[in-house]
């Protein structure tokens, strides 16, 4: 097997697990299920024996994942590459974004889950909780962000560019569960699709421009 056919199998294999998992954790939605009192278990756990620091310090790195966030650096991200005329680069930089939205939006829609009780205040968040869009657009957004960026840094620092993006999306995947306004279940949904995606949109900029896969 060649190069390109050890990508394209990796690249196969793991939009398959990000949707397997993602099929199983939407199979056990129910809090009367395994998965919903664990899922419930864990939120109580956490409420009870989180400290008040520790929550505003999540409060604060959950704004990464923010609606208005990740739409301002969107519109920077393309205003940048547009500048730079690299109007493919940009075109994929918001269809990923903007995409990832709408896919969360459709499927939050489809599972209707309601967010458990987040009584702290700290953050306040509305609509269903299944999967959570603030992982799932942490990851797409800051994952893309860094596969963008690996384009014109030199190669040593490919490691830490996205050893970067992948902690910063974890903790804003975190917070969510710390302050209660998503179960893990979301959280660990948001992951699988948004990892889905973004290798999706990553496939699609690769082959639009004939660039091979940058190796890490």
């Amino acid at each position: 097997m060649g190069r390109m056919g050890l990508h394209s199998a990796l690249v196969l294999a793991v939009i398959m697990v990000c949707s397997w998992v993602f099929v199983e954790l939407a199979e056990g939605l129910g809090m009367q299920r395994t998965m919903g009192l664990a899922d419930q278990a864990l939120a109580d756990a956490i409420h009870l024996g989180s400290p008040k620091l520790i929550l505003q310090a999540f409060a604060t790195i959950t704004r990464l994942g923010d609606t208005a966030t990740l739409t301002a650096l969107c519109f920077l991200v393309a205003a940048a590459l547009l500048w730079a005329r690299k109007r493919r680069f940009a075109c994929l930089w918001v269809l990923a974004v903007a995409g990832n939205g709408v896919l969360n939006s459709a499927l939050k829609q489809i599972f209707a889950r309601v967010r458990p009780l987040h009584e702290d205040g700290l953050v306040l968040a509305s609509g269903f909780s299944f999967p959570s869009g603030h992982s799932s657009g942490a990851v797409v957004a800051y994952g893309m962000l860094a596969y963008l960026t690996c384009q014109w840094v030199a190669k040593q620092w490919h490691l830490p560019v996205v050893l970067c993006a992948v902690a910063l999306a974890y903790s804003v995947g975190a917070s969510r569960v710390f302050l209660q306004v998503h179960f893990a279940s979301d959280v660990v949904a948001g992951f699988a699709s948004g990892t889905a995606w973004l290798v999706l949109c990553i496939v699609s900029l690769q082959f639009t421009s004939g660039q091979r896969f940058k190796q890490f």
